[in-house]
């Protein structure tokens, strides 16, 4: 018998609070609490050093089905385009013009956070559903599919 392992999707990016706020808003995560002792994250991070703080952040799915999401600072921008990416499911069970028009109005809600929309495949082709490429605030591609 294999033992399934969980996993942790790990983001590098320059802001790791900005980044999981708005991770969290587009899929229903929250952040975690904070550590004993502390009554908010902000009051936990009054405790650390200056270049310490906003080094890392993390958001979870309340229900714990999903992946827990980190994000940690590096001093480096994004220079090319994920190897890996994350398909956002936004429109589950929907075909054609219905599932066009879902994933719409989640590509308009998520520009709104800070996404910006890439491009948009249309479901022409056998076994292709449609889905919309779109950009995080720093700039890594996900789908609406």
């Amino acid at each position: 018998m294999t033992d399934v392992r969980q996993v942790q999707v790990t983001v590098d990016c320059a802001d790791p609070r900005g980044l999981a706020t708005f991770w969290s808003a587009m899929l229903g995560y929250e952040c975690p609490a904070p550590p004993p002792g502390f009554d908010s994250w902000d009051a936990f991070a009054d405790t650390l050093p200056a270049e310490a703080r906003n080094a890392r952040w993390a958001t979870e799915d309340p229900g714990g089905v999903g992946p827990r999401l980190f994000f940690q600072r590096v001093p480096e921008e994004k220079t090319v385009k994920n190897r890996l990416h994350l398909d956002v499911r936004a429109a589950p069970g929907l075909e054609g013009a219905d599932r066009m028009a879902a994933l719409e109005a989640e590509c308009e809600r998520l520009m709104v956070l800070g996404a910006s929309r890439v491009s948009r495949t249309d479901p022409e082709l056998p076994m292709e559903l449609g889905f919309i490429v779109m950009t995080d605030p720093e700039g890594n591609e996900f789908c609406l599919d």
